[in-house]
């Protein structure tokens, strides 16, 4: 059986369900327990499991992310739940230099069973300092997992596959997705890292997006399903580890390739998708691939501004049509 949730109840369900399992569970963070999280993702954690293990903390990610480093490496399973992500470079000596490493300079002698989560993106006119994208950075980090669920389903059983995982993850959720509604099921269940999911089949071109844009993607897909063109959209659900052999499949019946994420283009982890499915698979591709991103600049505040700023549905659907010189 299953029931329609949203992504914040998802989220929700299962930080809720891995705290009844296993007692060394616990999050920090600032408003994660009395106020359940400025965007209500905590809720309820505090009431029913206390202040032990649901511990509001000072306005210092420096500090509680580094207390959820010596929790994780002396027996619990933290997780730090960072207000927005624009905020995660405040301990980024903690995660970078240390949670990513200290496994790999312990000789495999010490686990770092440690969730960092924070919502990302843009929308709603929150201005450059609230509206940032990081996955890239930390996908490039040895010793990081890279999580970027956008569906119900997703959302839960990632959250239960990363907060069971012995190796730290960087959780991003985008905070204009929480209330995608979607089918989650009553039943127990996690999902591996690593595993894409092809959100819509096609035969023409494939569309790599990430996060918001997967919804993004599957509109403009639709929209061009009208005019005769089938666009396969892949949903990689996890930036680390990469499923590289999802979308090598996809090119080699579509032989076109787009890739899309909200981050600035420059450097983004379309970038790197690009990169290797060139490496691996140059001879799949009719066409030289394309990348739909945000544009190189500070987020602006300003809403018709913002909207020029973020990769739009109308964006990929004319990126389409060149590609299938249908313009």
């Amino acid at each position: 059986m299953s029931r329609a949730i949203t992504v914040k109840k998802a989220i929700n369900e299962a930080l809720h369900e891995e705290f009844k399992r296993d007692p060394s569970v616990i999050i920090m963070g600032c408003d994660v327990g009395i106020r359940g999280g400025t965007f209500g993702v905590t809720a309820g954690l505090y009431d029913k499991f206390g202040a032990e293990r649901v511990r509001d903390t000072p306005i210092s990610e420096a500090a509680f992310i580094g207390a959820c480093l010596g929790a994780a490496i002396t027996g619990l399973r933290p997780i730090g739940e960072v207000l927005f992500s624009d905020w995660i470079t405040i301990p980024m000596d903690q995660i970078v230099n240390q949670i990513a490493k200290i496994r790999y300079m312990f000789g495999g002698k010490i686990n770092v069973p440690l969730v960092i989560r924070a919502p990302v993106g843009a929308g709603g006119g929150q201005a450059a300092q609230h509206s940032q994208s990081f996955e890239a950075w930390f996908s490039h980090v040895p010793g990081l997992q890279v999580v970027m669920p956008i569906t119900p389903y997703d959302a839960k059983g990632l959250l239960k596959t990363a907060i069971r995982s012995n190796d730290p993850v960087l959780f991003f959720e985008h905070k204009r997705g929480y209330e995608i509604q979607g089918e989650v099921p009553d039943e127990e269940y996690t999902i591996p890292f690593g595993q894409a999911v092809v959100r819509r089949e096609g035969s023409d071109v494939t569309i790599v997006a990430t996060s918001i844009m997967v919804h993004k993607a599957l509109a403009a897909a639709e929209e061009l399903g009208a005019l005769g063109i089938k666009c396969e959209v892949i949903d990689p659900r996890t930036i680390y580890p990469f499923d590289y052999d999802a979308v090598l499949k996809s090119i080699s019946k579509t032989h076109r390739l787009i890739v899309t994420h909200e981050a600035n283009r420059r450097s983004g982890i379309g970038a790197e998708i690009i990169s290797q499915v060139v490496e691996r698979g140059f001879e799949e591709l009719d066409e030289r691939p394309v990348i739909v991103a945000g544009l190189n600049v500070p987020m602006p505040y300003n809403h018709t501004l913002e909207s020029m700023v973020i990769p739009s549905e109308e964006k990929i659907k004319q990126t389409v049509l060149k590609m299938m010189d249908k313009v």
